[in-house]
């Protein structure tokens, strides 16, 4: 290792959980002065940035403001969006797409845009300010900022590690200002839980789709750092708004294919299956908007006809956009598509609503800090006040890019050069067991109450009933956890219910309907409003 690289030899790493992007614009902010650990939960391409298709924000054009994006940012948070943060991260949107392209990022051109780069235009967005890459942005971002840690002498990237849980005050029996001060991660490979003292933990993990049957996410997307960060004693907010993403392709092949808000912006049209012509369209009778209206009206909307109509999906038509339009700017759709037997540019797409981020989550500051000492967090996994009641499109990666920015100069900040000798993992008193089985049915079951009972449109009864069974689920599951060797499985599932109970308690709590939170008990939008913020209630300590 280089020494002008790296502030002292005896600094104990930052140790980031998760490689998408949030992770990895921490990571490269860091890299220069401090030792960086980066664990992924599986593959390195496998995070949720991958994923996304549509683009980032950045307010370039001379029709655009940084004004114009924060009132976007406002109307589509339905009255619960921090204006301060909004305005911090638009300012800084196109210093960010400067910094992505600077990394070696391809963005779609256009000679005559600014920066040189083709702005496309999604729902809730009054112009066009979405930098892409064609309709894979997310790939090519997460690709290129992968390359780049790849080749950084600082960073040390490790697949298949999953964070088990933060090492505080407790592990330590210490008294005094609660502090992390580590993190145990299982290495999948060996399957011995190891013991990572740490000069910060950086929790970039994502949402907690996965609790939901129907999500576009990836596997990963298991609530990690949120129920981590809650276990630590860290307050969590916001967690009633899940946003379902109005259009992932239906098909009995592939249930979590997003298609793109992008196709909508470009003109793509929402239909009945069992109407023609231009009765088929739905959206003008719901909003004014009518496709360009924010994901949470136009989810809501797709979720009442399905019902109303009694049928399964609806269809998103791009056909009148023509062949060449769609392979040029939808490739990736286009090809998948096709695959399956849709060719979008004859056949409309069969979509419906699924999971797709969550807007509530740890609370932080704009420098990533939380409620603890020495843990920081980025990314869709926080709470900064920008996403309010419903996520405007495409803030998310823009989010992941500032904050990663800042948080790393903090951390510079507060890096000690006296890492402590941390307790090792105890695994005294389990044993092995298969309880695979259990665990399977446990997370099916999870998933599809969670689906059923806590999804678009809730009523109080449902939520309680949901909340009584995870209980009884989180008592066996925290059985398990106590008793038995650990895997990812069982894991994840202890991060899901943990997850599960938080979206079900501040959904109980919100009694309004506001954004991506819809109660038929409570159909009114109140005239002022609040963050739900939870904070850790005391449980039995578990003993490891």
């Amino acid at each position: 290792m280089n020494p002008t690289q790296s502030r002292a030899s005896n600094v104990a790493p930052v140790v980031i959980v998760g490689a998408g992007l949030a992770g990895l614009s921490v990571a490269l902010n860091l890299a220069d002065q401090v030792p960086v650990i980066v664990l992924a939960k599986r593959h390195l391409s496998e995070a949720a940035t991958a994923w996304a298709q549509g683009g980032i924000v950045g307010v370039l054009g001379s029709d655009d403001s940084v004004d114009s994006h924060v009132r976007d940012t406002q109307d589509a948070g339905a009255g619960l969006v921090d204006e301060h943060t909004a305005r911090f991260i638009a300012e800084r949107s196109a210093r960010a797409i400067e910094w992505l392209v600077g990394q070696g990022v391809a963005f779609s051109e256009d000679p005559d845009g600014p920066l040189g780069l083709h702005l496309t235009r999604e729902g809730g967005h009054a112009v066009r300010r979405i930098a892409h890459a064609a309709d894979a942005t997310g790939k090519v971002i997460h690709d290129a900022l992968l390359e780049q840690a790849r080749q950084h002498p600082n960073i040390t990237l490790r697949e298949e590690w999953m964070a088990v849980d933060l090492i505080t005050n407790r592990h330590l029996k210490r008294e005094g200002t609660p502090r992390c001060h580590g993190i145990y991660a299982l290495d999948m490979r060996t399957g011995r839980v190891e013991t990572l003292a740490t000069s910060a933990v950086v929790l970039a993990t994502g949402g907690v789709g996965k609790v939901y049957r129907y999500t576009s996410n990836p596997d990963t997307a298991t609530g990690d750092g949120i129920a981590m960060a809650w276990r630590a004693g860290c307050r969590v907010a916001n967690m009633e708004f899940i946003q379902f993403h109005p259009t992932c392709l239906y098909h009995p092949e592939e249930r979590s294919f997003l298609i793109t808000e992008a196709m909508r912006g470009e003109g793509a049209l929402l239909k009945l299956p069992n109407l023609e012509g231009e009765a088929a369209r739905f959206m003008p009778h719901h909003d004014a908007r009518a496709e360009l209206a924010p994901r949470d009206i136009v989810a809501r909307a797709i979720d009442f006809e399905m019902k109303k109509h009694g049928v399964d999906h609806v269809w998103l038509d791009a056909t009148h956009l023509g062949e060449a339009f769609l392979k040029e700017h939808f490739p990736t759709i286009h090809a998948r598509c096709l695959q399956l037997g849709i060719d979008i540019a004859r056949q409309p797409i069969p979509v419906v609503p699924a999971a797709h981020y969550t807007c509530g989550g740890i609370v932080t500051d704009l420098e990533g800090r939380t409620d603890l000492p020495g843990l920081f967090a980025v990314g869709e996994t926080t709470y900064t006040g920008l996403h309010g009641a419903n996520r405007l499109a495409s803030n998310s990666l823009l989010e992941c890019v500032v904050l990663g920015k800042t948080c790393a100069e903090r951390i510079l900040h507060a890096v000690t050069d006296d890492p402590l000798v941390l307790p090792p993992w105890d695994e005294s008193q389990v044993e092995d067991a298969d309880e695979q089985v259990v665990i399977s049915h446990n997370w099916d079951e999870l998933r599809l109450l969670m689906w059923n009972y806590v999804g678009i449109v809730r009523t109080t009864r449902r939520l309680e009933r949901a909340l009584h069974r995870i209980t009884f689920l989180r008592s066996e599951i925290d059985d398990y956890y106590a008793n038995f060797r650990v895997n990812r499985d069982l894991l994840e599932l202890r991060n899901l219910v943990e997850c599960a109970e938080l979206i079900v308690r501040s959904a109980l709590m919100r009694h309004e309907s506001r954004g991506l939170h819809y109660s038929r008990d409570f159909p009114q939008t109140l005239p002022t409003s609040f963050p739900t913020v939870l904070t850790r209630m005391a449980r039995s300590a578990e003993h490891r």
